[in-house]
């Protein structure tokens, strides 16, 4: 998708923080954090939603889960702990029409949210 921001990120035609980055996958600082450590991990290929994960998208996102890990470990919250969150269409939250996953920690994590 041309005019996706996150398809724009995974070309390079617009510059991100990367943390993480693979064939498969990207991980890099989100632009308005909500804790001190907020990145998001994004899969290459276009996929609108969770609503559009196919079966064969399945290693992708268990990819994102593992090294969802590893960036936790990288970033020095994997001991304290941290949250990750995937929004799901307009009213879940989503706002890049990309599927991506927050990975949120730092601080302490109130609950819920808000």
């Amino acid at each position: 998708m041309e005019e996706c921001i996150f398809c724009k990120i995974v070309k390079g035609d617009i510059p991100s923080k990367k943390v993480y980055e693979d064939d498969m996958v990207l991980g890099f600082e989100d632009i308005n954090p909500a804790a001190p450590v907020h990145v998001l991990v994004i899969p290459k290929n276009h996929i609108k939603s969770l609503n559009e994960v196919s079966d064969e998208d399945s290693k992708i996102i268990s990819h994102i889960f593992s090294v969802s890990k590893e960036i936790a470990k990288k970033l020095n919250i994997s001991e304290s702990g941290y949250r990750i969150v995937m929004n799901c269409g307009e009213d879940g939250g989503q706002e890049v029409p990309h599927i991506h996953f927050h990975i949120i920690g730092g601080r302490n994590l109130s609950w819920p949210p808000g």
